[in-house]
């Protein structure tokens, strides 16, 4: 079977815009020959719809816009995702579902078995889960349809299931031939592996071939890195498509052999998904050009050099709020960096403005020591001008703090928080170092005296980060540990770290939930990111 893989950017919500790209690329598989042409999971609503499936007409328009997909189809098929009513009552009102269209009718129609409800998904809020998946014929040919999670429970490769049904095992046992999976599964670090490792062992038990197209693209929080694969009976690849890009992949699993996987470094992975996140992020909220405050220091220099990738240099611009507690190499690193980068870069002095301040509340705080409401006056200010500067021009202002810091509430509400996007928000400081690297393993981008440098707020003289926090490489094994992996202090602690350290950071760690549930939304690259997935109380005194 000549199989064509149309791995698309879609955009939650833009039916007509997805149906006509889908068109688009239908055509592509046409002029190509290609018995099928197969789309992500949901590619006409775009993925996750959430509440917009609540919404009065919402998934009536999908249909219609199915139906004219359908219309246009010829002997060439199409397998495509797309939001069905439910006809099981009692139950949910959609289903999450994939039809196969061809000679301008939909000839089938499957819907998804196992709906995740874990980390970021809530599929079960909406969807209503089939109890069973059948085989259906294509070209005589007996083909098995499944939506993403549906090939995510086989028994002998996870050690433990969610579910008890796996669709694989029975569409297998009931004649399936080929297997065609359409999926939208967000990446994270080390995704990849788990997935290709995962597909290879079901074709290989099986004896199907596997075709999966992922999504690909930026969608709020998330990120899709397509890399969707063919997979002969063996389990080999024979068809491979790019990640962090739109691609079209034509394969024939009666002629196709085996080809070498490619494979990247983490850290390219890492700067792709978050170029192709923040360049999503902007497009699809109607934004064309991005702010950020330079500080010197090494996450706004990651994060400009980030915007530049994803936005082009002359959609980025970068503006210094020096106080008096600045140092001068803090304002000549922003400013080589930014020479470097090629954007717009001013500076816009809060000096005179703190001390207004500070002169205005001097009969408030009299008599009381300067303390942390100094600093953070400095920090309220900078987001204030930067704020101004974005509604002045229309440009999204982007949060700049790192993972490390927002865990442990090493940030400022109203301040550096302030933004319409936190880049690096998943990652934490030692990977923030990691990638800033990288970044220049051909030559210097980031200014080297920014990543050699002890990282400072400088908001009182002769500050540093380790003032008030463990080095990153421990408070970065804690957090990992606690926040990804769920362990107590004590087992955190048998790493030969001191419990009494531990202990005050998994405290901030908790005071801090306040924080960062008014943050602005990040980019999720690691398993468990702050945001949709992590969903800890406020108000509690769990440990």
């Amino acid at each position: 079977m000549k199989i064509a893989l149309a791995q698309i950017n879609t955009t939650i919500g833009d039916i007509q815009g997805n149906k006509n790209k889908i068109i688009e690329n239908y055509y592509r598989g046409l002029e190509n020959n290609a018995d099928v042409v197969v789309f992500p999971e949901l590619a006409l609503t775009g993925y996750p719809p959430r509440d917009l499936l609540l919404k009065t007409g919402f998934i009536e328009q999908n249909l219609a816009a199915l139906n004219e997909i359908a219309q246009v189809t010829t002997k060439c098929a199409i397998i495509i995702g797309f939001a069905d009513r439910s006809r099981t009552r009692p139950g949910r009102d959609a289903a999450n579902s994939v039809a196969l269209l061809q000679n301008g009718s939909i000839r089938e129609i499957r819907n998804k078995s196992l709906l995740p409800s874990y980390d970021v998904f809530d599929e079960d809020r909406y969807f209503e889960p089939a109890d069973q998946n059948s085989p259906c014929v294509l070209d005589n040919e007996t083909i098995g349809l499944t939506i993403c999670e549906d090939v995510w429970n086989d028994e002998d490769f996870w050690p433990e299931r969610r579910y008890h049904f796996n669709p694989v095992t029975a569409l297998s046992n009931a004649g399936a031939r080929i297997l065609f999976n359409i999926s939208a599964s967000p990446w994270h670090l080390g995704k990849n592996r788990v997935r290709h490792s995962m597909l290879s062992d079901l074709a290989a038990k099986t004896g199907m071939p596997i075709a999966y197209c992922n999504l690909v693209g930026g969608n709020d929080e998330l990120i899709f890195d397509g890399s969707s694969l063919v997979l002969d009976a063996n389990g080999e690849v024979i068809a491979q498509a790019a990640s962090f890009e739109e691609d079209f992949v034509v394969v024939d699993t009666a002629t196709a052999q085996p080809i070498q996987k490619t494979h990247s470094a983490d850290e390219e992975k890492l700067y792709k998904a978050l170029t192709l996140g923040t360049s999503d992020y902007l497009s699809k909220c109607g934004f064309k050009s991005a702010l950020l405050g330079l500080s010197g220091g090494i996450d706004s220099a990651l994060v400009a050099t980030l915007a530049v990738g994803a936005l082009g240099p002359e959609n980025v611009h970068g503006v210094s709020l020096p106080s008096e507690f600045s140092s001068s190499g803090s304002l000549t690193d922003a400013r080589a960096l930014a020479e470097n980068l090629g954007i717009r870069y001013d500076v816009l002095p809060i000096k005179a403005a703190f001390k207004t301040i500070t002169n205005e509340l001097h009969p408030l705080f009299k008599g009381l020591p300067e303390n942390i409401a100094e600093e953070n006056i400095q920090a309220r200010l900078r987001g204030l001008l930067l704020m101004a500067l974005s509604n002045k021009f229309g440009c999204l202002l982007l949060a700049t703090g790192n993972k490390s810091e927002l865990a442990v509430g090493y940030c400022t509400l109203y301040g550096d928080m302030c933004g319409g996007l936190s880049v690096i928000s998943d990652l934490p400081k030692t990977t923030v170092y990691k990638l800033a690297r990288w970044i220049n393993r051909n030559g210097e981008i980031i200014p080297n005296r920014t990543i050699e440098k002890p990282p400072s707020a400088e908001l009182k003289p002769g500050q540093t980060d380790q003032d008030s926090l463990p080095p990153y490489s421990t408070l970065d094994t804690i957090l990992d540990d606690y926040i990804v992996n769920g362990k107590a202090p004590g087992q955190i602690a048998a790493r030969g770290i001191d419990e009494a350290i531990v202990r005050h950071i998994i405290h901030l760690v908790n005071r801090s939930e306040y924080k960062r549930r008014q943050a602005a939304p990040g980019l999720k690259v690691t398993s468990k990111a702050f945001g949709i997935g992590r969903r800890i109380p406020i108000a509690q005194r769990g440990q």
